[in-house]
């Protein structure tokens, strides 16, 4: 053996984009906490996190009102972009970076970066017009949950192909959005629940669409179908 051989790790490490995405959540989100905590900020950090939900999350009201009078303000226009980075809780930050590090990295062993990147982005924004136009909820989209399930798509889809190429049934591989939904409805039943699934549902589909053109080879072979159409 040669001596000069570095070590290979047994875990493979967490693509760079994803890295830049957990960093900037979790940054946003310790500076939320410890605003509230009152460690930084003064008094007026106390309310950090309320005043960045109104400010940078994604409201289908105000996307409504934008598409009825053809008006489009750049400050309205990021949030389709922004949510994600902005959470209603420490809890809900802390599942949503923790969810989004594990896809990302599955994901991330197939796809380039730059493809990981487009399928979180993309199915944000797809869930959220999705979102607004299928619902008058109230209910403001935060957290990153769209484009994580977008990522769940991506992995649904790439796991979908594996299995066929194993030979086995491809119906496994909608295992984990099957549960992931299961659960979200005993939740509504016990708890109440609101018309956000719908958004992560969009976001899935969204996810499972893109990665059949971004993954290696993607857009050739579905130029090729389109052709032997």
């Amino acid at each position: 053996m040669n001596s000069h051989t570095p070590p290979v790790s047994p875990i493979n490490p967490l693509p760079p984009v994803v890295v830049a995405l957990v960093l900037i959540m979790a940054v946003i989100e310790l500076a939320f906490s410890a605003g509230a905590a009152g460690l930084i900020g003064g008094p007026t950090a106390i309310g950090w996190r309320l005043e960045y939900v109104q400010r940078f999350a994604f409201s289908g009201d105000i996307f409504d009102w934008m598409l009825a009078n053809g008006i489009y303000p750049a400050e309205h226009l990021v949030r389709l972009v922004s949510y994600p980075f902005v959470n209603a809780s420490f809890t809900s930050a802390l599942f949503g970076i923790a969810m989004l590090a594990a896809l990302g990295k599955f994901v991330g062993e197939v796809l380039a970066g730059w493809a990981v990147l487009a399928v979180f982005v993309v199915s944000s924004v797809a869930a959220a017009v999705v979102y607004a136009a299928m619902t008058d909820s109230p209910v403001p989209l935060v957290g990153p949950f769209p484009g994580v399930y977008g990522l769940i798509g991506a992995f649904t889809y790439l796991m979908w192909l594996r299995l066929k190429t194993l030979g086995e049934r491809q119906a496994r591989a909608f295992s984990l959005i099957g549960f992931l939904m299961g659960l979200q409805l005993v939740f509504g039943l016990l708890f109440g629940g609101n018309l956000v699934w719908i958004a992560e549902l969009a976001g899935f589909a969204a996810g499972f669409a893109l990665c059949i053109i971004v993954m290696p080879g993607g857009f050739a072979r579905l130029r090729e179908r389109l052709r032997q159409r």
